[in-house]
């Protein structure tokens, strides 16, 4: 019998990638974003290609209600989730306090609020029936502090350290949390967050998706706490443990400004 995996953020980028490895992997798949045509279109071409049931599932993460909406509508359906991943997310770009603030809780609530509310919905089934994964997307950004990015990088280090706890309670319990911590990826999101000209990601190449998702894929299914693709990714969360706090953050701040 093929397991379910529920992914948030499926219709592109990181999301996409992980719904084609999990599709591939012969998982049936529940797509969540707000693109219900493109979810569809995703769906569709999953089904054709691996041979698995694709259910599309369109929902708002950043409303209030969102993650609940979505618990309940999967719940009607009767579907059981082996596999949670909280991929959702987006982010801001420049000074804090000319950030708008609808927009900054609309980051809060999906980075946060949303897959706090859903592990928290999903999670108690799986440790009933003794399996279930758990994959949270944090980011390289949860190791230090980012100016220009702040509400950004600190929802990224809550995703991490929330991870990390609910891995170590859920020990032996046949269920596991796993946080992936990618760096800058080659996706719409430095786009969407309007840093294209940051010195962090312009003419740099760039982590791909399916790197990504194959990274975070095997590394949730060794159980492990968190993974960190790439060398350069791991040797710089590495090496800020040892700077000062002030110095960090100066130096981050050098990395997101404009060239």
């Amino acid at each position: 019998m093929r397991k379910t995996a529920l992914i948030t953020g499926a219709s592109a980028g990181i999301g996409l990638g992980l719904a084609r490895l999990f599709a591939s992997k012969q998982n049936d798949v529940v797509l969540v974003a707000r693109r219900g045509e493109r979810l569809r279109e995703v769906g569709t071409a999953l089904e054709t290609q691996c041979g698995i049931t694709a259910h599309a599932v369109v929902a708002d993460l950043a409303a209030v209600d969102g993650a609940r909406r979505l618990y309940d509508e999967v719940t009607e359906r009767g579907l059981e989730i082996e596999y949670l991943v909280n991929n959702a997310g987006f982010g801001t770009f420049g000074p804090f306090a000319e950030t708008d603030a609808v927009e900054t809780m609309d980051l809060v609530r999906v980075n946060i609020g949303a897959l706090t509310e859903l592990t928290a919905l999903f999670l108690p089934a799986m440790v009933a029936r003794h399996s279930g994964r758990v994959l949270n997307r944090a980011s390289a950004a949860a190791f230090q502090p980012g100016p220009l990015m702040a509400t950004y990088y600190a929802s990224k280090a809550y995703v991490l350290h929330f991870s990390e706890a609910l891995n170590e309670e859920l020990e032996g319990t046949g269920v596991s949390v796993t946080a992936v911590c990618p760096g800058p990826v080659h996706t719409e999101f430095q786009q969407v967050a309007g840093m294209e000209t940051s010195r962090l990601v312009r003419d740099k190449r760039l982590i791909t998706v399916e790197e990504v998702a194959e990274a975070g894929y095997e590394a949730m299914m060794r159980g492990k706490a968190y993974v960190i693709p790439g060398l350069g990714n791991k040797l710089l969360a590495f090496g800020v443990r040892f700077a000062p706090r002030r110095f960090v953050a100066k130096f981050v701040r050098r990395l997101q400004e404009d060239r």
